[in-house]
Parts: C-alpha cells; structure tokens; sequence
C-alpha cells in the first residue's frame, strides 16, 4: 500500500521507488502482486505517464487510512511506554496571530526529536477538510463571528477586529477612525471570493447594505500589504496582524468586521504528538 500511494503521488514508479529507497523492480512486482490479489489494475502504464484507474482512485484513500492506522498504532505503543513518537501535522492560516505556531514548533520539537513535524500553510476552508480526512493532525484557523468549524474538535483562541490599511500618501492616512461606508468607494486588495477569509469582510459590508469593488485577489496576505503600499487599493485585516505590516499604514475602522482565530483537532481521537503539542500551546483539549 506505501508503493501504491508513492507512485500515486508521484505519477512515476522510478520516483516512487527512490522516495521508498527500493530498487524500481522490486517496486513494481509488488505492485503487479497486490493488483493480482485485488483482481484489478491500479495503474494505466505507458511510455509516458503512469495515472490511477478508477479502482486505483477506489484504492487510495483506504490505502491512505490504512496506512495512517498503522502509523497511528505505533505512535500509541510508543506513547505508552513513556516516548511520543510518530508524526504532527500542522496547518495554519499566514495571519493566525492568537498563537506563537513557529515558537511552538520550535518547543516541541526540542522535547520529542522523534517526531516528525510538518506544515502546511492554506485557507482555513481547506484545512478543515483536511483535519477531518486526516492528512492533518491540528490546524489554525480564522473565521468569521458568525461562523464555526464543523465535523472537527474546536478550541477558540482569539476574538479580534479588522483594520483598514492604507498606503502612506493614501487621503485616508491621516485619519484617525473611518467606517465602512467611506471605505465602500476604494478599490480593494482581498482574499479570494469565497473563502472565510473574505467572507469577513464580504459580510460586514453586505449588513451595512453596502458594495464594494475588490479589483486585486490574492491567496495569501503577505502580499497584500505590498500591493497596498503601492496605493492600488486598501485592504481589511485583523487588528492582531496589523503589527507585522511594513510600508502601511492602519486605521481603525469603527463599524469593523470581526473574527475568531480557533485552533482544531480531529474529533475522533488525538494521536499522542497531537495531545503534546496542544499541552506546548497550553491547552486542554476538554476546555
């Protein structure tokens, strides 16, 4: 099954055999083996690509369980004789700011060295799918007031307020406060339509009886404020973030959109290097 998902992932049996450190024959026999024991072929093969069937595409997510299962069963061994061991997978928004995620990190890798530790940076809507399939272990996330994770373990981090920033020489730069009404007639740097991450901002205006032209879209802030601070448009961003901006300049926005930072877990059960490195961040799963 560990060849079966190589080569999936890799569109190539050569690739999947130097990531599996086996030589491609042994690879390949004992990928013909397991499509003899299932009956089916789980791979169409040319000269030129290599691509699942449809049982193949049947195949690979039970293959993927499976093999997390197991990986899963060593990790509790493990963890019941005194050693976390196993691996974390951590998913987070770029401007989570209710939790250190890197000086985390850093903590627990430097009290369980045996656990292999990744991170995947996306929009929150992606990561809880994610966590609910299980490629990852916890994800960061934020969301809109009105909004909560579903299907997963959920702890609430942060409650915050969107800031306007604007560009240096921008007219609005030398105010103090503004409102959503003014900030209606701008052109806009956002997120993506349809992510959680625009959809706080998308729905304040939409109370407020108001439109407003997003004209730049972009997947992730860091590169809002670079557009903002060439004056091509202003930008809403949670207050905790705002800090980290360089070349801009914040205001704060009376009637602001708001959002929860929350941080999520698979509901079914937390592998032990999840448990850990939620006690790293100071939180009890039951709280």
């Amino acid at each position: 099954m560990r060849y079966v998902v190589a080569v999936a992932e890799t569109n190539s049996f050569t690739r999947a055999a130097e990531r599996c450190l086996v030589v491609q024959s042994a690879l390949s026999h004992q990928v013909a083996r397991l499509e003899r024991e299932l009956g089916a072929r789980l791979f169409e093969r040319t000269s030129r690509r290599v691509r699942l069937t449809p049982a193949g595409e049947a195949f690979l997510p039970a293959a993927r369980q499976c093999l997390d299962a197991a990986e899963r069963a060593a990790a509790e061994v493990a963890a019941a004789v005194g050693e976390i061991r196993g691996r974390l997978a951590v998913g987070l928004i770029t401007t989570v700011a209710a939790a250190d995620v890197p000086g985390a990190l850093r903590d627990f890798r430097g009290r369980y060295p045996h656990v292999r530790v990744s991170l995947r940076v996306g929009a929150s809507e992606d990561l809880v799918e994610k966590v609910v399939q299980g490629s990852l272990d916890l994800a960061f996330l934020g969301l809109p007031t009105n909004s909560r994770p579903r299907g997963v373990a959920v702890h609430e981090l942060a409650r915050d307020r969107h800031v306007a920033v604007v560009a240096p020489g921008h007219p609005l730069a030398a105010e103090t406060s503004v409102d959503l009404r003014r900030l209606s007639s701008e052109t806009f740097v956002d997120l993506p339509a349809g992510t959680y991450g625009r959809a706080q901002s998308d729905l304040a205006f939409a109370a407020a009886g108001l439109e407003r032209d997003v004209a730049f879209e972009v997947t992730s802030a860091d590169f809002i404020d670079r557009l903002v601070g060439q004056d091509l448009g202003v930008a809403l961003l949670p207050s905790a973030y705002a800090p980290r901006l360089t070349g801009v300049t914040t205001i704060e926005v009376t009637d602001a959109p708001g959002r929860v930072e929350y941080v999520v877990w698979s509901r079914f059960g937390r592998s032990p290097a999840t448990s850990a490195f939620l006690d790293v961040l100071g939180i009890a799963p039951g709280a």
